[in-house]
C-alpha cells in the first residue's frame, strides 16, 4: 500500500543531537582531539579577551570559532556567510561546533570580525602546533621521514582589480576590457588584493593566486608544517628548506632527515 506524502512536524523531541550523528562519523574523533587541543590553549584564549569583571558583552567562544573553520576547511565551503548558511540548518555541523538547536547562529561579519581577533593573536597556529605536538606523544610522527608538496590558492580577487600599478583610477576602464593586453607582476597588481600574483602552474590559467605549501610526515602522512607564500616561481623549493630546517631544529641534528619531493623541486 502506497503511503501518504504528509509532513507532521512534532513540537518536542526528546532524543539529543548527539544521538543523530553516525557512530562511527569521522567527525568524532577529530572532535575529541580538537577539544583536547583548545583545553591546553585555555590560557592564551583567555588572555585574547578582557576580564569578566570589566564588563561587556560575551565574545563568540573562541573554541566555536576555531572549530567552525576547521569544518570550512574539511567541507571547502568556499565563504563565512555560506558556512553560516550551513550551521544554521546542518545538525552535523552545529553538534561539531558546539551549538544546539535553539542557540543562534552568528552573523556572517560578526564571525569574520572575531576570527581576525584570532589570527592576531596567532590563536590558529597555536592551534595547529597543539594538534601536532598531540600526534608526536601518539607516536604518528616518525619525524625523520618527510615529504613536501605544493598546491595553488585562489585569491579572493578578480581578473577585473588587476591593474597598473600606477593608476590609481578605478574607473579607467582597464580592468574590465583587458582582452588582448599584456599584463605582469611587474606592471600590474590587483586593488582589492596586493599580495595575489597572477600565476599558472601546468596546463592551468593564468589567474590571481598565492601558493600553500605542506610539509607532512611519512609515517601517517600527517601534516608536520604548513605556509603560505606569494606565488612565484621560487616559492614551492624556498618553502621547502624553511619548512625542512624547522622540522631538523625540532629533532635535533644528530638526527638524519630524508625529504621527499616530485620532479618540480628538481632544480640547481
Amino acid at each position: 500500500m502506497r503511503g501518504p506524502d504528509t509532513f507532521t512536524e512534532s513540537l518536542f523531541t526528546m532524543r539529543r543531537m548527539e544521538d543523530f550523528i553516525p557512530a562511527h562519523h569521522p567527525l568524532r574523533p577529530i572532535r575529541q582531539m580538537a577539544n583536547a587541543a583548545l583545553a591546553k590553549m585555555e590560557g592564551l584564549l583567555s588572555r585574547m579577551y578582557e576580564a569578566d569583571v570589566k564588563g561587556g558583552r560575551p565574545s563568540i567562544a573562541p573554541e566555536k570559532l576555531l572549530r567552525a573553520m576547521l569544518l570550512q576547511v574539511f567541507y571547502s565551503v568556499r565563504s563565512e556567510r555560506q558556512l553560516m548558511e550551513q550551521v544554521q540548518y546542518n545538525m552535523l555541523f552545529r553538534w561539531f561546533v558546539g551549538l544546539s538547536m535553539d542557540d543562534t547562529v552568528w552573523v556572517p561579519t560578526v564571525f569574520t570580525k572575531n576570527r581576525e581577533r584570532l589570527t592576531e593573536h596567532d590563536a590558529i597556529i597555536a592551534f595547529f602546533n597543539e594538534v601536532v605536538s598531540m600526534a608526536e606523544e601518539k607516536g604518528w610522527l616518525s619525524g625523520e621521514h618527510f615529504s613536501v608538496d605544493g598546491t595553488l590558492i585562489g585569491a579572493w580577487a578578480s581578473h577585473k582589480s588587476f591593474v597598473r600599478k600606477a593608476d590609481d583610477d578605478h574607473g579607467n576602464g582597464e580592468g574590465s576590457n583587458f582582452k588582448g593586453q599584456v599584463r605582469s607582476n611587474e606592471t600590474h597588481e590587483s586593488k582589492t588584493d596586493p599580495d595575489a600574483r597572477l600565476y599558472r602552474k601546468g596546463k592551468t590559467a593564468s589567474e590571481l593566486r598565492f601558493m600553500g605549501h605542506t610539509l607532512s610526515d611519512n609515517r601517517h602522512g600527517l601534516i608536520a608544517s604548513a605556509m603560505v607564500t606569494v606565488a612565484d616561481g621560487h616559492a614551492e623549493r624556498e618553502a621547502a628548506k624553511a619548512m625542512i630546517q624547522d622540522a631538523r631544529q625540532v629533532v635535533g641534528d644528530d638526527c638524519e632527515i630524508t625529504l621527499g619531493a616530485d620532479k618540480g623541486y628538481d632544480a640547481r
